[in-house]
């Protein structure tokens, strides 16, 4: 029987892939803790986490005795009209662990349908109350999934392209720095006049997709207050931030203003099950209360809060609160801190910066976004066993916990053999961007 390479190609469609540039796909027949197996038996270091989810580690023993115990008791039922306990138990632990302010939970399947269900309970919170407000404000270079209201207030075109026409109304602004923000400020006390913006989508402190671009905190928190005088609903995007990559449950908790809705996904179920979560105020969650039936939040998906995906996230949740995990994130950080002070030495290395695991470092040459360098890189990790997605030209890290000093040690000797190797010879860029 031919490879798991070529029979993918007679039928599948990847996501992010423009197929006829990038016909082969890597056939991964199997995974444990830190590392990735394909079909010749050759080993990589998931440096990614596989997109910021199995941050405890593939396949988790812990994790997945949970959820078989589950598989025998209850697997899924429909959640409208129905309850049952790995939902009752979640929404209980996440409000433990989530800002104080935050007291309700709604399910549903993926990072851009928590984003979605955040950005309708805006627009719906002042609709219901009779508020004219239909704009959306949002960072530039933003990115909050692909579906449709997501896509609306995300800022990277290079997703967006062919269907902005068709998009919500959104505002946009830029990321504060400590340079930037009295202007910022100024600029939006003004626009606030209008009194028509329903609600502030953000990422806090780290932008993802824009590279792990990182912003202030302190001058987030002056944003956020001066939304929330205005009665902007304030959206945390913490699908790629939650769940302990700062070095805090959620990053919302380095800023003092706390978000009025967080959207949740990635990390919450460990990388085993698909699930997406919404937590709102009491008072974003009473506007929708009421005899009307036409003011509730008419939004549902067929697997919301499907017991077997609750029960992986209660068993992430246990785990990220664990002695163990919280000492291998300290372990992390630090380790991290050790080679940003030695890459930064490096000639092709523009900049670095880090925010808890979550490590970047900006190459001193022009790249493409997916563009032929950018997949030198890609292969060349691979062929020394290291799993790292560049975005443009930013190499991150952001792997599981539980990784190994020796898996970390690879990481970065490989990073720094790829500065050696792939990128020396290359013009230096005398201007760099983080727009890629």
């Amino acid at each position: 029987m031919k490879n798991l390479t070529e029979r993918d190609k007679k039928h599948l469609w990847h996501p992010l892939t423009q197929h006829k540039l990038h016909s082969d796909m890597l056939g991964i027949v199997k995974a444990k803790g830190a590392l990735l197996y394909d079909e010749e038996g050759n080993d990589y270091i998931d440096g990614i986490a596989s997109w910021y989810t199995s941050m405890y580690g593939h396949c988790n023993d812990f994790i997945l005795e949970k959820v078989q115990h589950q598989m025998k008791v209850l697997d899924q039922v429909v959640f409208s009209g129905f309850t049952h306990e790995p939902a009752v138990r979640l929404s209980e632990e996440l409000i433990k662990i989530l800002p104080a302010n935050q007291q309700k939970i709604f399910f549903s399947d993926n990072g851009s349908t928590a984003t979605e269900v955040g950005i309708k309970m805006a627009l719906q919170y002042h609709f219901n109350q009779g508020n004219k407000r239909k704009v959306l404000l949002a960072f530039e270079e933003g990115f909050h999934g692909d579906t449709f209201g997501a896509m609306s207030v995300s800022g990277l075109s290079v997703y967006n392209g062919p269907f902005e026409d068709y998009f919500i109304e959104v505002e946009r602004i830029l990321t504060p720095t400590k340079e930037n923000i009295s202007n910022i400020l100024l600029q939006l006390s003004e626009r606030l006049r209008k009194n028509d913006i329903a609600g502030f989508i953000y990422e806090p402190l780290v932008q993802g997709a824009a590279a792990m671009k990182m912003h202030d905190a302190e001058a987030l928190n002056m944003i956020l207050d001066l939304l929330k005088k205005h009665e902007v609903l304030l959206i945390a995007d913490e699908v790629m931030t939650g769940f302990g990559k700062t070095g805090k449950n959620f990053a919302s908790e380095h800023i003092s203003i706390k978000p009025d809705i967080i959207c949740l996904s990635k990390a919450l179920t460990a990388g085993l099950l698909p699930m997406g979560v919404t937590s709102c105020t009491q008072q974003v969650y009473d506007a929708f209360y009421s005899n009307d039936i036409a003011k509730g939040l008419f939004h549902g998906h067929t697997y919301t809060a499907n017991p077997l995906a609750c029960a992986a996230a209660l068993a992430g949740i246990e785990l990220l609160q664990s002695e163990q995990i919280q000492k291998d994130i300290r372990r992390v950080i630090e380790s991290h801190k050790k080679f940003g002070l030695k890459i930064m030495q490096h000639p092709k290395v523009a900049a670095i910066r880090q925010f808890g695991i979550i490590f970047a470092l900006d190459l001193d040459i022009k790249m493409e976004r997916y563009g032929s360098l950018r997949d030198r890189l890609f292969n060349f990790f691979l062929k020394h066993g290291v799993f790292l997605r560049p975005l443009g030209n930013t190499i991150y890290i952001l792997a599981p916990f539980i990784i190994t000093d020796s898996q970390l040690k690879q990481l970065y000797d490989t990073i720094e053999l790829a500065l050696d190797t792939v990128v020396q010879d290359l013009p230096k860029d005398s201007s760099p961007t983080h727009h890629l």
